[in-house]
C-alpha cells in the first residue's frame, strides 16, 4: 500500500515533504541484493532495464536485473570504480579511483579513458561524474582512493588540492572547475543546468554554484549543512519538481526544498553512500547503503534522464 505520512521509512520535517507527494510510495524498503563491502554508484540503464553498481572494496561492478531479480557481475578489475552515469548516447560513465581516471564504456564494450591527468601529473582518486547537456563531462576528484588500499591503491598525490574538473567534449581538455573542498564528492545539475550542486563529504556541506556560460563556474555558497548527528553527504540527485535529494551516510536519504530546507528523510538501515532515480518511469529510488542495494517506488519521479540541451 502507498505511504501517506510519518512511517519508519519517511520523517516528515516540513509540511512541504507531505504536500509534494514525497512520502506517497512504497510504505517499506525493497532489499535487492547484501552481499557488498562497500556500495557506491548505481546507475539505471532504460535500454536493458538494468542497474549497475560498483562494490569497491572488492574491485567490481555488478548488475541487477529488473524483469527477474538476478544479480551478476558486470565487470570484475574493474579499477575500484566509484560513480558512474550515462552521456547523451547512453554510454556508461565510470570513476575509476584504483585506475585514476574516468572511461567511457564503448557500445563494443571497450573502454576509452576521457581523463587521467591534469596539467600532467595524475588524477588523485575520480570519485562522482555528471554530463550536462553540451557533454561536457565534469567529476570530482577527492582522495579516497589513494589514502590506503581498501578502496584502491595507496599513493601520495601528485596534484595540489581536491578538485572538481570538466572535460571539454570536443577537445578532450580537462579544466579545473572549482578548487575549494575538503573532499569533493557527488555532483549535480540543477533542473536548467544553470547551477552546479557539489557535496563535500569531510566539511558535511553542499555547495551550490553558478555556471558561467563558457563553462566555468561562480565562487559558490552553502547551499545545505549536515545537523549535527545526521551523517556527512555523499552524491546527490534531483526529481521533477526541483527537491535535491542527497545521500547521507549515518542520516540516510535528505530531501531538500529548493531554497535549501531539509523537509524530509528517508531512514535506512546502513549508512547510504549513494542514490540513482530509474525504473520505467524513473520514479524508482535505487540506493546503495554499506552492504547492500535497495529499492522504493516514490511518490516523485526523478529528473528526465537525457538532459535539454542548453
Amino acid at each position: 500500500m502507498p505511504g501517506s505520512g510519518d512511517t519508519m521509512l519517511y520523517e516528515i520535517l516540513d509540511d512541504r515533504f507531505r504536500t509534494g507527494r514525497c512520502a506517497n510510495g512504497d510504505d517499506r524498503l525493497e532489499k535487492l541484493y547484501g552481499d557488498c563491502r562497500w556500495a557506491e554508484g548505481p546507475v539505471y540503464l532504460p535500454a536493458w532495464r538494468q542497474l549497475i553498481w560498483s562494490d569497491i572494496p572488492n574491485d567490481r561492478m555488478l548488475r541487477w536485473d529488473e524483469e527477474t531479480g538476478a544479480v551478476s557481475v558486470f565487470r570484475r578489475q574493474a579499477g575500484h570504480s566509484n560513480g558512474n552515469t550515462l552521456d547523451r548516447e547512453g554510454r556508461l560513465i565510470s570513476c575509476e579511483q584504483g585506475n585514476r581516471r574516468v572511461t567511457r564504456t564503448e557500445p563494443d564494450g571497450t573502454v576509452t579513458v576521457l581523463a587521467d591527468r591534469y596539467e600532467g601529473k595524475r588524477l588523485n582518486s575520480p570519485n562522482d561524474a555528471v554530463v550536462r547537456s553540451d557533454g561536457s563531462v565534469w567529476f570530482s576528484d577527492p582522495d579516497f582512493g589513494i589514502t590506503s588500499d581498501y578502496e584502491g591503491f595507496r599513493a601520495e598525490p601528485e596534484l595540489d588540492g581536491l578538485n572538481v574538473y570538466r572535460i571539454d567534449p570536443g577537445t578532450g581538455e580537462v579544466r579545473l572547475v572549482a578548487d575549494c573542498f575538503g573532499a569533493p564528492n557527488g555532483l549535480v545539475f540543477s533542473p536548467d543546468e544553470r547551477q552546479l550542486y557539489v557535496s563535500d563529504t569531510r566539511a558535511r556541506v553542499i555547495h551550490v554554484f553558478d555556471v558561467r556560460d563558457d563553462g566555468t563556474l561562480s565562487d559558490g555558497e552553502v547551499f545545505a549543512r549536515a545537523a549535527d548527528g545526521t551523517g556527512s553527504f555523499d552524491n546527490l540527485r534531483f526529481d521533477d519538481g526541483g527537491r535535491l535529494w542527497a545521500a547521507a551516510m549515518e542520516g540516510g536519504v535528505h530531501c531538500y526544498d529548493p531554497d535549501g530546507t531539509l523537509i524530509g528523510r528517508l531512514n535506512i538501515p546502513e549508512p547510504v553512500s549513494n542514490i540513482a532515480f530509474g525504473g520505467p518511469k524513473n520514479n524508482r529510488l535505487f540506493i546503495t547503503a554499506t552492504t547492500s542495494l535497495y529499492s522504493v517506488v516514490m511518490g516523485v519521479t526523478g529528473l528526465p534522464r537525457v538532459a535539454r540541451r542548453a
